[in-house]
């Protein structure tokens, strides 16, 4: 199964904030998204970082109260992570496993055209194991 497979049924939309947003601006705007991350774009095209709860969380914790009024591009990750369309979930789940990260923006060229989340991957991998052990039983039937 490909990222492609996962984007068909989850769709491409991909929410982003400005690196000169506040946190406390991001913290609204993942609330009202209902997500757990966004990417950084200036631009609105361009791949400059991405940011999570998790980056809110670290920076409450180093800088206190402070973090309220601290910018995005501030503490967002920098040096992303990404795959293709044609990556492979199980390619994307190892990614995930041994860098430690949920989220991957998925990417064609320098555009970026959806992201995965762990929760994702889990579901399609999930969906494919169900699929073989009917298979397998399918199998087991028609052999009787």
């Amino acid at each position: 199964m490909l990222v492609s497979d996962i984007l068909k049924t989850k769709g491409h939309e991909v929410q982003s904030v400005r690196s000169t947003a506040t946190l406390s601006e991001l913290a609204i705007s993942l609330k009202a998204a209902r997500v757990g991350v966004m990417i950084v774009s200036d631009d609105g095209r361009a791949l400059d970082g991405i940011i999570s709860e998790r980056d809110i969380v670290g920076a409450l914790a180093d800088n206190g109260a402070a973090v309220e009024n601290m910018r995005v591009g501030q503490v967002s990750t920098k040096a992303v992570l990404t795959c293709g369309r044609d990556s492979t979930v199980g390619e994307v789940a190892r990614l995930m496993t041994t860098k430690r990260i949920r989220h991957v923006p998925v990417v064609d060229g320098d555009r970026i055209v959806g992201i995965v989340s762990i929760g994702d991957v889990l579901k399609y991998r999930l969906d494919e194991m169900q699929l073989e052990a009917n298979v397998l039983r399918d199998v087991a039937i028609a052999v009787r």
